[in-house]
């Protein structure tokens, strides 16, 4: 089992949380009449998921507990760890102590593992579905940016390859990976070749070369020039056609033939096969979800890597936060009462 992460790593805005900010205004009030009564109630608080799936978050609610709580020494934590399964109605964690000292934390961490718990369950469907091909995490650009240090980490959790950004990387201390992007292509006067030659000549040589060939609506030509040009250096070509739109190659009819389609991923493939490129792989994104990843690989088609965006964004799990006792004895609201789980763990 990891270790946890070092409650630093998530730079709290903790004065801000501290003074509940960042929380529903019950809480916050809860709290002012608890310290106003002088009432101390020692208490049993139960966080439980509302949805099957991978814990994840945990690390950072234990943050926002040691770093923001009164006395935080005198809670008691037991928690899950990131990456465990879930299912619907398990506890994740549980936090006794005085209510005082955390009630008003209860949105912060309850939004904590919603977020990520969520994040990471979708990750982890695709990286599933794909069977054994790398997935990389592409939803950067579809959300806010405060968002992307955890994210990634959710990502990373859910078994991700790679991830976007710095940001995205940077819980773990490792970096964002990408492709050319249609913006290069435009700047170069729209000439894939001219684009793909100048990345090589000028982006670090361990970073792969991977060509966008979309640009013209003919992926297999476009492929092929790309590799004519790059030779060895070329590590693998990227398909990102509109679902709008038909590939020149395509020969299909109906929505299954728009977009990157199974048939225009084994004419891309076929064609560098055939024209000595064998080791030219085949990254496909544009519209992914773990549904169409894992149709992909039923019908085998031959993709080697792929980039998913805004579909891991979508599906959410919520969490609950009950108290299920109080000074010692049981006191919860009808049908939420204490629901033990043996393999939540003691936090140092």
């Amino acid at each position: 089992m990891t270790a946890r992460l070092d409650p630093r790593v998530f730079r709290l805005p903790v004065a801000d949380i501290r003074r509940g900010f960042y929380t529903d205004a019950y809480f916050t009030r809860t709290r002012r009449v608890l310290l106003r009564e002088r009432r101390h109630p020692r208490v049993l608080m139960q966080v439980f998921t509302r949805g099957d799936g991978i814990v994840c978050g945990t690390d950072e609610a234990i943050a926002v507990l040691k770093l923001c709580a009164d006395k935080p020494r005198a809670l008691r934590i037991r928690s899950l760890h990131d990456g465990d399964a879930m299912r619907a109605r398990d506890t994740v964690m549980t936090i006794e102590g005085d209510y005082a000292a955390f009630a008003h934390l209860e949105t912060v961490y309850l939004g904590i593992l919603a977020r990520r718990s969520s994040l990471a369950t979708n990750v982890r469907r695709v990286v599933e579905a794909a069977a054994g091909k790398p997935v990389y995490f592409f939803p950067a650009r579809f959300d806010h940016w405060s968002n992307q240090r955890g994210d990634g980490w959710a990502a990373r959790i859910g078994g991700v390859a790679g991830v976007s950004t710095d940001a995205n990387a940077a819980w773990w201390r490792g970096r964002g990976i990408g492709t050319i992007p249609h913006g290069l292509i435009a700047a170069f006067g729209g000439d894939t070749v001219a684009a793909a030659a100048a990345f090589d000549r000028r982006v670090p040589r361990e970073v792969n070369r991977v060509a966008l060939v979309d640009w013209d609506n003919n992926c297999v030509d476009t492929a092929l020039a790309c590799a004519r040009a790059l030779g060895r250096r070329l590590w693998g070509v990227r398909l990102d056609t509109s679902g709008d739109l038909r590939d020149r190659s395509v020969r299909g009819r109906g929505r299954a033939s728009h977009g990157v389609c199974a048939e225009l991923v084994r004419n891309v493939r076929n064609a560098l096969n055939e024209n000595g490129f064998r080791w030219v792989k085949i990254v496909v994104s544009g519209g992914f979800t773990a549904d169409k990843v894992r149709e992909f690989v039923k019908e085998r088609v031959p993709f080697d890597v792929v980039g998913v965006g805004s579909s891991l964004l979508q599906a959410r799990i919520d969490f609950t936060a009950d108290i299920v006792r109080v000074d010692g004895r049981p006191c919860s609201k009808v049908g939420r009462g204490l629901r033990p789980n043996a393999r939540l763990r003691l936090v140092s």
